[in-house]
């Protein structure tokens, strides 16, 4: 096997196609599939208590942090809008 230079994909030094593998059957693929899932599943660690609240707190910063931009952007825009179009105050 060589790397092909313009894709960096491997391919066959003699330039001829691989061979094909047979797939296995739809059983044996979904088998495969959950055999894969949990093998990633026990890579997941969960967070501590301390670790949790930590970043619960940052979440509800962020989300606060936008949600006063987006408020700031609609008082902003409603100002501009009732200032070009000259919208009468309602009386």
């Amino acid at each position: 096997m060589v790397q092909d230079e313009p894709t960096g994909d491997v391919v066959p030094a003699g330039g001829a196609p691989a061979p094909r593998e047979k797939k296995p059957n739809v059983f044996a693929r979904i088998a495969l599939f959950i055999r894969q899932v949990f093998a990633e599943l026990r890579k997941v660690v969960t967070p501590t208590r301390q670790e949790l609240l930590k970043y619960t707190g940052v979440v509800l910063g962020f989300v606060v942090i936008m949600m006063a931009i987006v408020y700031g952007l609609d008082v902003l825009f409603v100002w501009l809008t009732a200032y070009v179009f000259g919208v009468p105050a309602a009386a």
